[in-house]
């Protein structure tokens, strides 16, 4: 199954990051080693979820929403699908997911850009960017999100029409980490329509599947 993992050598004592609630309009990180799962889920209707992801080894290796639509020949998330970063080596595998609707299309949103649409509020590129610093983790660029629960569709003209977010609290995705992982998780507003109405994310790591029925 894609959700078992694969044989691994330990080289270090292996710990559990502790569950992360992220309340609209701000950010959370979270720490992932390799061979844990990671699950986002909603806890409120309408929830987006921008997802990075940098290599605790070399945070100049991060998870590569381009990279990741070239490696997969798609634009759109299935259950298996490898997340590579800009080395185009996989950094996590998309198993259980209950939406199943994603956007690898769509950037970061910024303050500049919520203010020109009439929102207030910090953006996620702001927003994370702190985030890193008070992690104490220099990136030499911040690359675009996987903006997870977002509901777009790319038409046959190349157009890109947002739709209105069907996630519901309790939805959620999990992922097997291949990579030891710092990832940090926004939920500021996404100035998209349909997906503008930011709600609590709650973030969290198992060893096991089953361990999350433990929550």
């Amino acid at each position: 199954m894609l959700l078992m993992r694969e044989s691994y050598e330990e080289t270090a004592e292996r710990t559990l990051a502790q569950a992360v609630t992220v309340e609209p309009g701000s950010v959370g990180s979270i720490k992932v080693l390799r061979g844990q799962l990671l699950r986002i889920t909603a806890q409120g209707d309408g929830a987006v979820a921008s997802l990075f992801g940098f290599s605790l080894a070399d945070p100049a290796v991060w998870l590569s929403v381009h990279h990741t639509r070239v490696f997969s020949n798609s634009y759109l998330l299935g259950s298996g699908m490898r997340l590579v970063n800009n080395r185009r080596r996989p950094m996590m595998v998309l198993g259980k997911d209950s939406v199943k609707r994603h956007d690898l299309l769509l950037p970061a949103s910024t303050r500049a850009f919520l203010a020109e649409k009439g929102y207030q509020g910090e953006g996620c590129l702001e927003a994370v960017s702190g985030e890193l610093a008070r992690l104490g983790m220099v990136v030499p660029k911040l690359p675009d999100p996987i903006n997870l629960f977002m509901h777009v569709k790319l038409t046959r003209a190349g157009d890109i029409l947002p739709e209105p977010n069907l996630t519901k609290a309790g939805d959620s995705i999990t992922c097997r980490v291949v990579m030891d992982t710092q990832f940090i998780v926004s939920a500021c507003n996404t100035g998209i329509e349909g997906n503008d109405q930011p709600a609590p994310l709650l973030l969290s790591v198992a060893e096991n599947l089953h361990d999350f029925n433990a929550e």
